[in-house]
């Protein structure tokens, strides 16, 4: 059969196919209707151009009009934004009945979470500095803080996680996890948006760190490179389906540096304060403050074939 011919009369019953297999998973009409990755990226896009006018443009704007482009940009994405969260909410409400009431409810809701939301970007900005602040006192290869707003990849990281942080807290569900994998996309640091992260936070090279959900972090914390703050097992309920809502992850107190490779699992695990956590360590139990935990130095063999 030609192309052309096969085209014309089995593209039709394979997309058939393709639409009824979908039905059985999920609610398409939800997800056409939602439409919403590629909206969140340019709202986050935005959102970060707002907070910090200049880095995230494509081309250099006025400074005369600096005022004008960050409204007009929480403008558009606060309307944006409002309406994802709209479309979400629906989506969530498991009441049927009254559809019209449920929809201007919802779209009351998304309103007031944009504005609750956005009436906290000076703190969320404020937050960020100390951040930057972090990097720039905790690597001494960094040359300027200019250089770590623009090229580092935990500040990317962390200014997405602050924003989703604050929507997930909020209640909204799908649109902070979609914001903190596009974080992780990008960077290759994976922080679940309900981890709660205190100031003067840094991630040093930063790939393949792994921050779970229930995780909460002190002030002036330091981690390096391929750290998991994980969960131990997840409790099953009677049909053995892991049961939500749990205390998984560790918590990691103020002035704590965690070294490249260790992993710290359990919600019933503290890291005291003012700790210090080696590379490579396997840890499912609480230290004490001013802990140093570090495995036994090995003992390599050098030999000299001269």
């Amino acid at each position: 059969m030609k192309l052309n011919d096969w085209l014309n009369n089995e593209i039709p019953n394979i997309a058939k196919s393709l639409e009824d297999i979908n039905k059985n998973y999920f609610f398409i009409e939800k997800t056409i209707g939602f439409a919403g990755k590629e909206t969140i990226y340019k709202i986050l896009h935005n959102f970060r151009s707002a907070l910090f006018p200049g880095v995230y443009d494509k081309y250099p704007i006025d400074e005369t009009r600096v005022n004008i482009i960050i409204g007009n940009k929480l403008r558009t994405s606060a309307l944006d934004l409002r309406d994802l969260i709209e479309k979400v909410l629906i989506n969530k409400s498991s009441v049927k009945d009254n559809l019209h009431t449920i929809n201007t409810d919802c779209k009351i809701r998304a309103g007031e979470i944009v504005i609750q939301l956005i009436n906290k970007f000076p703190e969320i900005r404020k937050k960020i500095q100390t951040d930057i602040q972090a990097s720039y006192n905790g690597d001494p290869a960094a040359i300027s803080t200019e250089e770590i707003l623009l090229s580092y990849p935990s500040v990317e990281a962390i200014s997405i996680h602050r924003i989703a942080h604050e929507l997930y807290n909020l209640g909204v569900p799908i649109i902070p996890r979609i914001m903190s994998e596009y974080a992780h996309q990008l960077t290759g640091i994976d922080i679940h948006p309900g981890a709660s992260i205190g100031e003067y936070f840094f991630i040093d090279h930063g790939t393949g760190v792994v921050i779970g959900e229930t995780c909460t972090i002190g002030k002036n914390v330091k981690i390096y490179q391929g750290v998991t703050l994980g969960a131990k097992s997840f409790p099953l309920d009677e049909q053995g389906n892991p049961i939500k809502g749990v205390k998984r992850h560790p918590d990691i107190e103020d002035n704590v540096v965690i070294y490249a490779g260790a992993t710290i699992l359990g919600g019933d695990t503290k890291i005291g304060h003012n700790s210090m956590i080696g590379g490579n360590i396997w840890l499912t139990r609480s230290v004490p403050p001013y802990s140093k935990v570090y495995n036994s130095q090995p003992s390599p063999k050098i030999k000299n074939e001269h």
